[in-house]
């Protein structure tokens, strides 16, 4: 049994470990990302792949999203066959071989496979990890907040030194190269997990037994049949002419309705068939809230590794002191940022928790998107000048990725933790793979908005920063101003 935690003692040593070995899988997540747009949009007399961004934009948005949505089977596995702690282990092993397999110069066969291990290796990974460190804090409260806090300064840490060094490798040395440190990265989390999880984190993580239900087999049937119409429902867009799913950008709109249709299935059979209190029930309400605000709020974060990273590479002068700096470095801002303001931010929360006087849930949420949308409202302006013809200083991004961040962090680190707080006991897993599936629909919208950033229509680009102000502003009004209903449905969880 999992030895109880009092209030008064500082943070578990196995929340280090999880530090540690999140902080190395990020390394390689995000460095493999600082690159991945550039590469495939690099002509092929440069050893890139020579893709158009109509090309490039829906596989970035498919491949980050699909990282996103295998987190929901991920946390499943866990829960019912693995447990948390196997399904990190051998997630960690599968993301190393998909960037083992990126780092083969071969087909772009061999490349797409490479993608889609390391999205299956990371929904198996992604979701337990998070739930084991809500499992370390059964208190709750301002000092699980700050723990996951602390983790998610490691997913920055890693996230900054992964597009800094691999971002160089790939754009200054050679790309495979740069894909090859990452593989390294995960193989480095893999070591340090393994040397300290029995020592550390043997109450942790373990597969609970569960009691079988009757309903269980009905359950399964109802997911098939459900499964089934989804897929139908595409196969008649396809034959309609909606939507066309021979082509990238029509698997993305394709994969934006299966994540959809996904979520609301989820939503709705948890709801009915859980076995919920009418507490738990209230609080699907709020989560499902969260989803919507979350995907939002990705969906303009992520156009660090899409529109704001060929922004970088085509827009930007990126020379200090007479050296050029890689354009998927400057994306390791975000990490750094994190770095050097989650410690503070943290802080303010406890300190306004001892007043009384923390900002509820939903309210950080409504900040964080109104401060993201400001971070678009400087780019708006950049790209007047963009359309007049000059480029401009990459100080204008070194100032927006202060904005993204400081909503990233009132969004992203208290969502994660209200998640495992507001989720039924038994679901824990399998919605905190929801809440990455709300991170999946906004990496999608990531991938295809940046599919309009065509070099031959530049005009249309100040429209399109735009519009990102205008959809998290509202949104974030939204939720200041709805925020004493929300805080009623969360039913106490504070």
């Amino acid at each position: 049994m999992t030895e109880p935690i009092r209030q008064n003692q500082g943070h578990p040593p196995a929340l280090f470990v999880l530090f540690f070995t999140e902080m190395w899988e990020r390394f390689s997540y995000y460095g493999m990302r600082a690159i991945l747009m550039l590469y495939m949009i690099a002509k092929v007399s440069e050893e890139g792949m020579g893709l158009s961004t109509q090309e490039a934009g829906p596989i970035y948005g498919l491949y980050t999203a699909s990282v996103y949505l295998l987190t929901l089977p991920g946390g499943w596995l866990a829960d019912n066959i693995l447990g948390q702690r196997k399904a990190i282990w051998f997630g960690g092993i599968v993301i190393m071989l998909g960037h083992i397999i990126l780092a083969i110069p071969g087909s772009n066969a061999v490349f797409f496979l490479g993608l889609a291990t390391v999205a299956i290796g990371t929904g198996l990974l992604k979701p337990n990890i998070s739930s084991i460190v809500g499992e370390l804090y059964p208190e709750g409260g301002a000092r699980r907040d700050a723990g996951f806090s602390i983790f998610y300064m490691g997913i920055n840490l890693g996230g900054a030194a992964g597009m800094l060094i691999v971002s160089y490798l790939g754009e200054k040395v050679d790309w495979h190269l740069g894909f090859g440190a990452a593989a390294v990265g995960m193989f480095l989390g893999l070591i340090g997990f393994k040397l300290f999880e029995d020592k550390y984190l043997k109450p942790y993580g373990l597969l609970k037994k569960k009691e079988k239900k009757s309903s269980d087999k009905k359950s399964n049937q109802l997911a098939l049949l459900l499964t089934g119409l989804m897929f139908a429902f595409l196969i008649v867009l396809q034959l309609a002419n909606v939507i066309d799913m021979t082509s990238a950008d029509g698997l993305a709109k394709a994969m934006g309705i299966i994540i959809v249709s996904i979520t609301t299935f989820y939503f709705v059979y948890i709801f009915i068939a859980g076995n919920l209190t009418a507490e738990e029930k209230t609080r699907m309400y709020v989560m499902a809230i969260f989803f919507v605000a979350v995907a939002i709020f990705w969906a303009g974060y992520e156009q660090g590794g899409s529109t704001l990273s060929i922004f970088a590479e085509r827009n930007t002068d990126r020379f200090i002191f007479g050296e050029e700096v890689p354009a998927g470095s400057i994306q390791g801002l975000q990490s750094i940022y994190v770095i050097m303001f989650a410690p503070l931010i943290g802080m303010i929360w406890i300190a306004l928790s001892k007043r009384k006087s923390n900002p509820y849930a939903p309210v950080k949420f409504g900040l964080g998107l109104i401060i993201l949308s400001l971070g678009f409202l400087l780019m708006y302006f950049a790209s007047q000048y963009v359309v007049a013809g000059e480029k401009v200083s990459y100080m204008w991004l070194v100032v927006t990725y202060v904005f993204t961040v400081l909503g990233e962090l009132c969004i992203s680190p208290v969502g994660l933790s209200f998640y495992t707080k507001l989720a039924p006991e038994r679901f824990v897993s399998q919605l905190v793979g929801i809440w990455f599936v709300g991170a999946a629909l906004g990496n999608l919208i990531a991938g295809l908005f940046a599919s309009n950033f065509d070099e031959d229509s530049v005009a249309q680009m100040p429209d399109l920063f735009m519009l990102v102000v205008w959809v998290s502003l509202g949104s974030g009004l939204i939720m200041l101003i709805f925020y004493k209903q929300i805080k009623k449905w969360m039913a106490g969880v504070e």
